[in-house]
């Protein structure tokens, strides 16, 4: 007996029974052509092997969750030009293998959702849509969730988009909208619909009303929610009694989040948004909902000697229940392992399996000396990233090079230390900064990717530093790297937006800059201006005055907003409103000048830079300011939020 996870694909021919009554023999005939001819060739095709039949029925094992779905649109698609209508059902979980046949939880779930599907339809299950490769997250849509025959939870159930690009004649989809414009009386009866649900305030309806809002989304080809869950992680309490420690607990924090973000199955809360919330008394169901999280992870540590203790518990934030909670008694030293342990339950909790790779990962510790990793701790501590303390910032440097003198190794230390000489000369904090502190950075970050090659923030300094020099080209292929390796990290997503903004990649820009903001919720209003910039050089200046306009309700004063919203504005027709807005630009900011704006090129050498300026320029913008000096290229910078 072997217990294994699997991906099962289970199928059913819809009326077999009414159609043998009706044409026994034909029916037969045609029943055999489709298992030889289709089924049986499709399923072997991926990989796959057909462990049951029930003779209008098969059961079906596949090596991944992507071999089962090619297989599964495969066999439906072929069944257009068929006299029957096949209902197919995936899941992904553990099954029981005794003599090649299959049991187990795995194969009941794919029999249920196969049971529940639309004739000529693929219903599938949360566990398939979190394990399929993320480019065919368009090839799902909820259905809601539905009760099956002996099994105590409701199943979050979806459907299977067959055609991602073009309708597909069979299944409900294609039965019931033809297309956009046939969808529209049901978009209006489903509007109607939820009013009511709102009126009634009955639960049964409402409910119905949340599944016909979701029926709504895929009939009008609305963009989908990304499937993933989505975690935060709250800053732990420090429970050691010394104000002095507290920085420990926050370090602990700042590495389970970037352990969980490391993990592609998973959306994590960037760590500024939830430390935002510290100390604040709220249920953790509001909190959620600030946060755009459906899990919240909180817990505490404490520290004393060489004893750690630290708390963890994982809850779902929609309902406020207590999924787990853990208690770790360890050796100060062991503090990498307890991280790990946390992101590997944290993990196996919220996606239907780990992969080994992902573990590895997670289980690298970053430096053999504790005293070092204190070190970079208390670094962290001291200087915040976008701080203007500039005695905090020299402090910050002398606690890394202190870690570097105990492990010159140690790869993330010198990413940080490397930031430090980058932000004084982008920022001008200490004033005493020059070409050479960024060259200075830019080796430290250089030498932490040629020390960990796999340190997503090795590649974000790369790529500010490069920035900072001019070295676009450069900077958004480290970006890119950076993102690569942490897809959760929104810093990185923002660079490589602000890259692409540059390079002419405006849509791909603003699907970064979109998913950057849902991950870090309470963001500065840096990322509301990239937002706003990118669906700007995107042509959808509609949505880009709406985010332009939510910036300066919160920040009137903000001079990237201010400036982005004058183009949209010029561009618009609007030449007053244009004019008005580049007036409160150069009140807020006396140094703004289109000569400044030509240098820092923000749209890169494309077409639009030059519509830019002239767009500036016809709503009265300054064509120099007193004393302003061209810089030299090597030192063209975007300030230090412009990558």
């Amino acid at each position: 007996m072997e217990r294994k996870l699997a991906a099962i694909v289970a199928g059913d021919i819809v009326g077999y029974t009414r159609l043998m009554s009706e044409d026994e023999s034909s029916t037969y005939s045609a029943l055999r052509e489709v298992f030889s001819a289709l089924i049986t060739p499709a399923v072997e095709k991926h990989g796959g092997r057909t462990f049951k039949t029930t003779g209008d029925g098969f059961l079906a094992t596949f090596p991944s969750v992507n071999e089962a779905l090619d297989a599964a649109i495969e066999i439906q698609n072929g069944f257009a030009d068929r006299p029957f209508d096949m209902r197919l059902g995936i899941n992904l979980g553990d099954v029981i293998e005794v003599d090649g046949d299959m049991f187990g939880d795995g194969v009941n779930v794919a029999s249920r959702l196969e049971a529940m599907a639309e004739p000529g339809g693929i219903f599938v299950s949360e566990a398939v849509v979190r394990s399929a490769d993320r480019n065919r997250s368009k090839l799902f849509y909820s259905i809601g969730r539905r009760q099956a025959k002996n099994i105590p939870e409701p199943l979050a159930v979806y459907a299977v988009r067959l055609g991602a690009d073009e309708e597909s004649p069979r299944g409900w989809f294609g039965r019931t909208a033809r297309g956009r414009r046939a969808a529209l009386p049901y978009a209006i009866g489903a509007a109607a619909f939820v009013l009511i649900a709102a009126a009634t305030q009955a639960p049964a309806v409402r409910a119905i009303g949340a599944d016909v809002v979701d029926s709504f989304g895929r009939l009008t080809g609305a963009e989908l929610a990304d499937a993933r869950p989505t975690v935060a992680v709250l800053p732990f309490d420090d429970m050691s009694g010394g104000a002095d420690q507290a920085y420990f607990a926050d370090g602990l924090t700042e590495d389970i989040i970037a352990n969980l973000a490391r993990n592609r199955e998973l959306q994590v809360i960037a760590r500024n948004s939830t430390f935002a919330l510290r100390g604040q008394a709220e249920d953790i169901r509001r909190i959620g909902e600030r946060l755009g999280a459906g899990y919240v992870v909180e817990g505490s540590a404490r520290r004393a000697g060489d004893q750690l203790r630290v708390v963890a518990q994982l809850i779902d934030a929609r309902s406020g229940a207590h999924l787990w909670s853990r208690s770790y008694d360890r050796r100060v030293e062991d503090i990498f392992s307890v991280q790990t342990e946390l992101t590997a339950e944290i993990v196996s909790h919220l996606v239907s399996y780990v992969r080994e790779s992902e573990v590895s990962n997670a289980a690298e510790q970053p430096t053999e000396n504790l005293q070092a990793y204190d070190l970079v701790l208390q670094a962290r501590n001291r200087y915040k990233h976008g701080s203007k303390d500039a005695e905090a910032l020299i402090a910050s440097r002398a606690l890394l090079h202190r870690a570097l003198e105990l492990d010159p190794g140690y790869a993330a230390a010198r990413a940080s230390l490397g930031m430090t000489y980058i932000v004084d000369f982008v920022q001008n904090l200490t004033g005493r900064a020059t070409v050479t502190d960024v060259e200075t950075g830019l080796s430290e970050a250089r030498q932490a990717v040629r020390l960990d090659p796999n340190l997503a923030v090795g590649y974000q300094v790369l790529s500010f530093g490069l920035s900072a020099t001019g070295d676009y080209p450069g900077a958004m292929q480290a970006a890119q790297r950076a993102v690569e390796l942490n897809p959760n990290d929104p810093d990185s997503l923002m660079a490589l937006a602000k890259a692409q903004v540059r390079f002419g990649s405006y849509d791909e820009a603003v699907q970064n800059a979109e998913r950057a903001r849902r991950l870090h919720p309470m963001a500065p209003e840096y990322y509301t201006y990239v937002y706003g910039q990118a669906l700007y050089a995107a042509g959808r200046l509609d949505e880009a005055d709406e985010v332009l306009r939510e910036c300066l309700i919160r920040a009137p004063r903000e001079p990237d907003c201010l400036l982005i919203q004058t183009a949209v504005l010029s561009q618009r027709g609007d030449a007053q409103g244009a004019q008005r807005t580049m007036a409160r630009l150069t009140e807020a900011d006396p140094e703004f000048s289109l000569a400044s704006e030509r240098a820092l090129r923000r749209f890169g050498d494309t077409a639009l830079m030059e519509q830019f300026l002239s767009q500036l320029s016809e709503a009265n913008a300054p064509d120099v300011t007193s004393g302003f000096v061209q810089p030299p290229p090597q030192a063209r910078i975007q300030m230090v939020n412009s990558l």
